[in-house]
This record gives C-alpha cells, sequence and structure tokens, in this order.
C-alpha cells in the first residue's frame, strides 16, 4: 500500500524528538508508549518478507558502548513558527536549499492548556526518567519504565515501595540508549516483555515471567527472543508492541550517526532501520517494513489495523507514516527522502514505490526538532476523540492531533503548546492517555 500516490496530504509543522545526550546520569531520550492489544495466544501465519534474525547467545559484551563521537552530530534545530500546508506528491520531490536553522534549549516545562480542551493531571510523582507507560486490557494497575533499568507498578496514580524488575545492572543508560520499551502479552498478562541496551550498547529484547498478580518479575527468568547490534550509539528505536496478528513489533533506527552513515536504510535484509516483526514464542523475526531512519514510537491502532510511525528527521523536517499491518515490505524512503522532500539526492529523487508520509513536519513549526509518536486514542473518558492521533516533540512540547479519514489527515488541532521535552506516551488499561516528558507523567483528561 502507498498513501502517497495520486493522493494530496496534508503536511503539519510539528516536532522532532530525541537529543542525544552524552551523560549516563543525565540524559534521558525521547521516547513513547507501546499499549497491548488483544490477539491470539498463537500468532497467525503469513509470508514472511526477509528472516533477519534467530534469537542466540549474543556475543560477550563489552564494558562500554560503542563510540560515535567523531561522526557528525544531529542538531536540534528550533525556530518558532508554525505553517501549515498541502502538498500534491510527484515523483520528484522537491529539494532542501536553505540551511537549517541553530539548535537552541528545549523550552521549560509548563501545563498552561486553553479553558475546556485538555488537562494533565500528573500522575506517579517521583519517578526518574520515565520512558513508557503501559497495562494490560482491563487491569487497574500500569506499569511505568524507566531509561536506567527499573519498570515500576503504578495502582491508583502511586508507585509502589517495591520496582516489579530492575536490570539496571545490565542496561546501557546514556543519551539514546538504556530501558526503550516494554510490552506486557494480550493473552498471557503474566509474560513482560523488555527492550533494552546491554553493556555493550546492543539491541536486546527479552522476556520475563510476572508473579505476585504482576507485581513482580523474576530477573532470573529472562529469556532473549531478539538481538541485534548497533554500530553506533544513537538512533536505536525503542518502541515494541503487540499487534492484533500476535507477533511482538520493534522499530529500530538505521544505525546512527548521520545521513545513513552506515548504508542500512534501503536494504531489508537488516533489522536495522526496520519495523521487524518477531514471533515471541518461535524466537524468530523478519524485517516487515524498512526504510525508516529512526522510528522511536509507533502505535497500532487494533480497529483499523493502522500503524502509525512516527520517524525522527535529519536536518530540516519530522514525519509521521501511516500503513496497514497487513502490508509486509512497504519502504518508507530514508534516505532517498526526508518528509516530502528529496534527501539523497538532495534534487531530482524517484520516489516511485515509496509509501511516504501522511504528514511532514518542519524544523521552523514550533521549536520541533525530534518528533515523540502517541497514540490514537480509544479510551472511555473523551470518546468524541476517538481515532484521533496525538503526538508531540522532544524541544517543541506542543500536543498535537489529527484524525485520518482514510486519504487525509484531517482535522488538526493543537492542544498545548508548551508540556516541556515529551519522550512518551503512553496508555492505561482502560486505554486512556498518557504523557510522558523526561521528569513527569501526565494523564490526559478533558477539560473543565
Amino acid at each position: 500500500m502507498s498513501l502517497w500516490n495520486n493522493r494530496s496530504l496534508v503536511c503539519l509543522a510539528a516536532v522532532l524528538m530525541i537529543a542525544a545526550c552524552s551523560d549516563a546520569q543525565e540524559g534521558a531520550l525521547p521516547p513513547e508508549t507501546s499499549e497491548t492489544t488483544s490477539a491470539p495466544s498463537s500468532p497467525t501465519t503469513t509470508s514472511p518478507v526477509t528472516t533477519v534474525a534467530t534469537a542466540a547467545s549474543p556475543p560477550e559484551e563489552r564494558p562500554s558502548p560503542p563510540s560515535d563521537d567523531a561522526s557528525p552530530s544531529e542538531s536540534d534545530q528550533t525556530t518558532p513558527t508554525s505553517t501549515a500546508a498541502t502538498t500534491t506528491p510527484t515523483s520528484s520531490l522537491p529539494s532542501d536549499t536553505s540551511p537549517p536553522p541553530e539548535p537552541e534549549e528545549a523550552p521549560p516545562t509548563t501545563r498552561a492548556l486553553p479553558p475546556g480542551s485538555l488537562r494533565f493531571v500528573e500522575v506517579a510523582q517521583g519517578a526518574q526518567h520515565p520512558i513508557f507507560l503501559t497495562a494490560s486490557r482491563g487491569a487497574e494497575h500500569s506499569y511505568l519504565a524507566e531509561q536506567g533499568g527499573r519498570i515500576l507498578y503504578v495502582l491508583e496514580d502511586e508507585i509502589a515501595d517495591q520496582p516489579v524488575l530492575d536490570i539496571s545492572e545490565k542496561v546501557t543508560f546514556r543519551g539514546e540508549q538504556g530501558l526503550l520499551g516494554i510490552a506486557v502479552h494480550p493473552a498471557q498478562p503474566s509474560r513482560l516483555f523488555v527492550h533494552y541496551s546491554n553493556l555493550g550498547g546492543h539491541t536486546v529484547v527479552s522476556e520475563f515471567s510476572l508473579s505476585d498478580e504482576g507485581r513482580t518479575a523474576n530477573p532470573d527468568s529472562e529469556r532473549i527472543i531478539f538481538f541485534a547490534q548497533q554500530p553506533a550509539t544513537n538512533h536505536n528505536g525503542g518502541m515494541i508492541q503487540f499487534g492484533p496478528d500476535g507477533y511482538l513489533y520493534l522499530g529500530l533506527g538505521d544505525g546512527g550517526r548521520a545521513g545513513d552513515y552506515y548504508g542500512h536504510g534501503q536494504r531489508p535484509d537488516t533489522p536495522l532501520a526496520a519495523l521487524v516483526r518477531i514471533h515471541p514464542d518461535q524466537v524468530t523475526s523478519e524485517v516487515w517494513w524498512y526504510g525508516l531512519r529512526n522510528p522511536w514510537r509507533f502505535w497500532i491502532d487494533e480497529p483499523t489495523g493502522l500503524t502509525y510511525i512516527a520517524d525522527v528527521g535529519q536536518d530540516a523536517y519530522e514525519e509521521i507514516s501511516l500503513a496497514s499491518l497487513s502490508e509486509p515490505g512497504i519502504n518508507f524512503g530514508w534516505p532517498i527522502t526526508e518528509g516530502f522532500h528529496c534527501y539523497e539526492p538532495r534534487q531530482g529523487c524517484d520516489a516511485t514505490g515509496l509509501t511516504l508520509p501522511v504528514l511532514e513536519i518542519a524544523h521552523d513549526d514550533g521549536g520541533t526538532c525530534s518528533v515523540t509518536g502517541g497514540v490514537a486514542y480509544r479510551g472511555p473518558a473523551m470518546p468524541g476523540l476517538h481515532g484521533h492521533y496525538f503526538y508531540s516533540d522532544y524541544c517543541g512540547g506542543y500536543l498535537r492531533s489529527f484524525r485520518w479519514d482514510g486519504s487525509l489527515a484531517m482535522d488538526l488541532q493543537e492542544w498545548a503548546s508548551d508540556l516541556g521535552p515529551v519522550v512518551s506516551f503512553g496508555t492505561d488499561g482502560s486505554g486512556e492517555m498518557y504523557i510522558l516528558t523526561t521528569a513527569s507523567v501526565f494523564r490526559v483528561e478533558p477539560g473543565s
């Protein structure tokens, strides 16, 4: 499926997400949340695209992750103007000719909202570098992951005294690395899945067994179901989420540095720069989609079968792409394109066969620098917003949404302009939405 061909797409300027930090104790990368969805106990089978990995014993871990200090850095460009444009796609995309603006500090956290719209209620106070929140469907408790390696038990907005799991001794926590995503099996809630950067800086997805009504995970029960080497410390992706087909999906970036330095973007034979589909029981994996730069957060909307991918951009544009999970082999274009624009080459690139975004967010829109993908809302508190996709930006700190009508992003809305450095979203057991900044967790509620 290509949501690009023969359509006019609405492009909204939004925000870039992940600002890499060099200090392991200070820098929390910007993340998002994954929600579990109801699925059959055994995944259904479809024709694989490319089998890329079978989890086995990873190579010996080294005391420090690979370094990319000599590589070109990715700046967090922010210029506070806001534009929305309608773009008519062609196979030859516009080139980027103007230099990007200079980086600036992320805005301070404020929580002022227009009256009668939405309000944010701070919950789970005391979390350190919160990175994701999720829950089993219908559960009264939630799980809150910290980038440093702890998973916390949250009940009635309070964090329990003892963590569910602490794997901080196994996790490299710095910049864009750390404990990056969690998911609970949709049919077997005693199975907890965790995505983290190991001590060598490489990608690990593991399963742990929950007990004591979900309050405790046995650290010795770890079963590695996916492993991938990372050549650099950035673009490690983060999100894991179960699809309605019973498979676990993982988003991974292109290997790091800048400009698709390692050449993974257009290779469907590597799990890097891809959405990877993992069979959690058979411990096999395959590239499902590719051509992604750094899909830090994606969201599988079970009622529609659509997947929203917020892909962190390079110098000038963030993007949100949309595709049906039932269609394998989709190529999202990186590094041929960045947003709707040519990246490599800068002029005259051929977009034939690519699935381009449904929304482009320029770096001169509201301080955008690194998009933080959110959720397609399905909770009971705000039925008028069902199916609306919410997203933010690490530097811009706004909250925005749109509704996909099958061909266009409609009902574009900005709900808040300055929430701070948003790193992730999440949902609880009833489907209500949460927003995570580097220091706080907020539940989104209807305004008075």
